[in-house]
C-alpha cells in the first residue's frame, strides 16, 4: 500500500471521539497516525493499519494532475 505523509486514512473503526479521520505523521516499518477529531497520536504496525485502512484522501496541498491554479 503507497502511503506517505501528511495523507488522510479513514480507517474502519470509529475512534472514541467520534472521528474515523487519521493523518499519517510517520512512515516505515510502523505507521504513526495523529487522530482529525481529539489529537490523540499513536504508532501500530504496518500490516494492522494497512488491514484498517478504509479509504486514503491524499494530502490535502497535492495536486493530481493538470496544474495548479
Amino acid at each position: 500500500m503507497d502511503l506517505h505523509i501528511k495523507d488522510v486514512v479513514e480507517l474502519k473503526k470509529t475512534h472514541p471521539c467520534g472521528s474515523k479521520q487519521w493523518e499519517i505523521t510517520r512512515v516505515g516499518m510502523d505507521i504513526k497516525l495523529k487522530c482529525l477529531g481529539c489529537g490523540h497520536e499513536l504508532m501500530l504496525p504496518r500490516s494492522k493499519v494497512e488491514k484498517s485502512i478504509k479509504k486514503i484522501l491524499p494530502a490535502s496541498g497535492e495536486v493530481k494532475g493538470g496544474t495548479p491554479k
